[in-house]
């Protein structure tokens, strides 16, 4: 039997948390509706093994895919295909093993009775809690169709967000890795040969050809050594950035980086605004939509704060009263567009705007930064490459003269 630690609210809309004794995650999730509660979040207690972790990753179904899908699957039902007509046939359709045999799994579940968001609920890996919750509220305002359209346009900009995102980092990161490679090299294999040509004639060295030698020697004698250390703390850093406590000290060191830490905010900003609209389109109250909202984020600040202004809501308060308390992560023109939507009724719309100018704004700061890393990059590489190639030249230069 494992323990899963849940957090969970009851039918009197009230928040609880405890443990849950099952023998799997699909008998825990049986067990905590039977007892009329609607689970926010379910995890288990056990830690991954390391093994788990490095695979696990392998197991996650591409976003794309997962859209493909997903409009697919909206087209078949608009034609007034049965769900697990639709099913089937994108099954057999669907090329990509895991994702394959997630939608057979759901296929069986829904012939055997099951709702569809109970069926997608069992593979938390392929269908997140916003995808999961966006058909539950689907199947109770009959909007199915257009439900999933949403989704697929949704997947659709986190694509290419991500997309963005990666795209400009890739690039920086392969120079640098090169370049450090490449002196590292250098550095351990051939300012050692060149020292011993310099003992033998008793050369001068400058300054800079001495440090370059030392860090050459130490790197000779103890490379193996500091290499095992880096390979332990980089397994270490993982997992403790991976733990709860680890995920939180990451966002926050994240969010407080120059520069980095803007463009992060506004994507969480983003994201929010997409979600908590796409939700309330789809029939979800404002408190639970800012809830599934706050894992769609993927970020443990915003989750927090956007769970603190559900139960804000709930209590009779405003999302504009509780971001305005967090000028920090909210602009003030975010709190007077959420103003203005709660003041209009039209809180989804203002919404929609604010995903718009946020995500333009994104677009606009990846695009910049991707024209300033090139200049900046081939200056900090000219420094560094001049720097070493005269600690190198300088002294055969010298000996030269000698000679």
């Amino acid at each position: 039997m494992a323990k899963f630690r849940y957090t969970a609210r009851n039918e009197l809309g009230e928040v609880q948390a405890g443990l849950v004794e099952a023998a799997s995650r699909d008998l825990a999730i049986r067990i905590l509706q039977e007892n009329k509660l609607y689970i926010l979040a379910l995890e288990t207690t056990e830690k991954k093994k390391l093994s788990e972790t490095i695979f696990g990753f392998f197991k996650k179904v591409n976003v794309k895919d997962l859209m493909l899908f997903t409009r697919q699957f909206s087209t078949l039902i608009s034609a007034e295909v049965t769900i697990s007509d639709a099913l089937r046939t994108l099954h057999k359709q669907i090329s990509k093993p895991v994702l394959k045999d997630a939608i057979f799994d759901v296929y069986t579940d829904v012939e055997g009775g099951l709702y569809l968001s109970q069926a997608l609920s069992k593979h938390p890996n392929v269908f997140s809690d916003f995808y999961v919750n966006m058909v539950r509220s689907a199947e109770v305002s009959g909007r199915l169709e257009q439900t999933l359209l949403f989704l697929a346009d949704y997947l659709e900009r986190e694509m290419k967000l991500n997309s963005k995102v990666k795209g400009a980092m890739i690039y920086p990161i392969f120079v640098i890795g090169v370049f450090v490679a490449v002196l590292g090299i250098v550095v351990t294999f051939v300012i050692p040969q060149l020292q011993s040509i310099f003992t033998e004639v008793n050369a001068e060295l400058p300054v800079l050809t001495r440090i370059l030698m030392s860090a050459g020697g130490f790197l000779s004698d103890w490379g193996w050594i500091i290499l095992i250390f880096l390979a332990i703390a980089i397994v270490f850093a993982i997992r403790y950035f991976r733990s709860e406590e680890g995920k939180q000290v990451w966002d926050e060191i994240i969010l407080s980086i120059p520069v980095i830490g803007g463009l992060n905010k506004k994507i969480a900003i983003t994201r929010m605004s997409t979600s908590i609209n796409v939700l309330l389109k789809g029939g979800l109250p404002i408190a639970s939509s800012l809830e599934i909202s706050g894992r769609v984020v993927d970020n443990t600040v915003f989750q927090r704060i956007l769970n603190e202004t559900a139960e804000d809501i709930r209590k009779g308060g405003t999302i504009s009263g509780t971001f305005s308390r967090y000028p920090d992560y909210f602009p003030p023109m975010v709190t007077q567009m959420i103003v203005i939507g709660e003041n209009s009724g039209k809180i989804d719309e203002l919404l929609e705007k604010v995903s718009s100018f946020y995500n333009e704004e994104v677009q606009n700061t990846i695009n910049n930064a991707v024209e300033l890393i090139q200049p900046i990059l081939i200056v900090f590489l000219g420094v560094f490459i001049g720097l070493f190639v005269a600690a190198v030249l300088i002294p055969i230069y010298n000996l030269a003269q000698v000679f």
